[in-house]
């Protein structure tokens, strides 16, 4: 289903993340914390992704719904998970303005899907259709696995280097203070940049595969034109908590200028409505 190769793409990515990790193990004391470097990446990945739901909905301050509480977002996504022959996620809530919708979960059977009270009053049933297939694909492509596993080594990278940078090798003989220094200083920014680029990846096929799932790549286009521009005029704080979830939302949350293109999780909207009106075409 996957045309543009992105799960090649992302298991680079991910690959490379590791391979930063282990790097800086070879650089503290001469290599004796190669392996421990790496035994410590997997317990935080593993830790961060148990625990990736409580995370996410915590950060909202979401609460659970009942069918009888929001009937159109219930009667889509059971729609919608049973066609794609799932178990259904349970539904949150989050009671803020800003317009967004995320997924969490550490698998299908542990899922949870959240809209915002801002989206649901700005979009029409259509277009939530289109968002929250975008959503259950993400469950049903184990995104949040590989976004908790890029999140988690990610932090651990950015912990350690500035550990390396403030503590590390003083009392080593075996350490290169000048590749210590170099790898406090570029280890962070090269983690953050693979983390940012495996997140945008994993946005583009869940735009191709919702829009599979609903059949309707024009409802998620007209659905990310409406959100654009909610955003910008209920940006969310990109505070510490809020930005741990930022990668899980269907939009970036924070406005355009506290992000760089660089750093940001999500692909250009222009860009990403091009490739559902090709989708669209596709189709017909």
């Amino acid at each position: 289903m996957h045309q543009h190769y992105n799960g090649v793409k992302t298991a680079l990515l991910l690959g490379g993340i590791f391979g930063l990790l282990l790097a800086i193990g070879a650089v503290v004391g001469g290599g004796r914390f190669f392996w421990l470097f790496g035994l410590f990446g997997l317990a935080m990945t593993f830790y961060s992704y148990w625990n990736s739901d409580k995370v996410a909905i915590k950060a909202m301050r979401a609460y659970p719904v009942t069918a009888e509480q929001q009937p159109a977002m219930y009667r889509i996504v059971e729609e919608l998970s049973t066609k794609a022959g799932k178990p259904m996620p349970r539904l949150f809530v989050s009671p803020t303005a800003a317009p967004n919708a995320f997924a969490t979960g550490r698998n299908p059977e542990h899922a949870a899907v959240c809209c915002t009270e801002g989206i649901l009053g700005l979009l029409d049933e259509r277009e939530l259709r289109g968002v929250l297939g975008h959503e259950l694909m993400h469950v049903y492509n184990r995104d949040i696995l590989t976004s908790s596993v890029a999140a988690a080594l990610a932090g651990v990278i950015t912990s350690i280097a500035q550990g390396l940078f403030f503590f590390g090798g003083r009392d080593s003989e075996d350490t290169n203070p000048l590749a210590m220094i170099a790898m406090a200083l570029l280890a962070p920014l090269a983690a953050t940049l693979i983390q940012m680029s495996i997140s945008r990846t994993r946005e583009f096929d869940a735009d191709e595969d919702g829009s599979a799932l609903t059949g309707d790549p024009l409802a998620l286009a007209s659905a990310l034109t409406k959100l654009e521009a909610g955003v910008a005029a209920r940006p969310l704080a990109p505070t510490p908590q809020l930005q741990s979830a930022a990668h899980l939302m269907i939009a970036s949350p924070f406005r355009a200028q506290d992000v760089s293109r660089l750093f940001s999780t999500h692909p250009p909207t222009a860009e990403r409505i091009a490739r559902l009106q090709g989708f669209s075409r596709g189709l017909r």
